[in-house]
């Protein structure tokens, strides 16, 4: 995965499926300027790599986010796939295993 994106590659399909949680584009976009555990999502990786996002936004809610990259004109943009908040089941688990990897 790039470490370097330009920006988000948002339209009407992507915008429409991220906000159906109620998540905010700026919640989404502030996941991605602050820390978060990137994993591979191989189950959905079909004709393209996916990859699922869990962490903290800016306003410090817990969210998770499945995204992929995509080239346009050779610069790399994050596009979202959806959105949704964690559960306090996933809250919980995410928690443990932030305070595991500290200590």
């Amino acid at each position: 995965m790039p470490t370097k994106t330009k920006g988000f590659d948002w339209d009407a399909g992507n915008i429409e499926k991220c906000c159906k949680h109620g998540v905010t584009l700026e919640e989404i976009e502030s996941l991605f300027h602050g820390v978060m555990d990137v994993f591979p999502d191989m189950e959905h990786s079909g004709k393209e790599t996916r990859f699922l996002g869990i962490g903290r936004t800016s306003a410090g809610r817990y969210l998770f986010v499945a995204f992929t990259l995509r080239a346009k004109a050779g610069e790399h943009f994050i596009r979202p796939i959806s959105a949704r908040y964690m559960h306090l089941k996933e809250v919980k688990h995410y928690e443990a295993e932030v305070a595991r990897r500290k200590n």
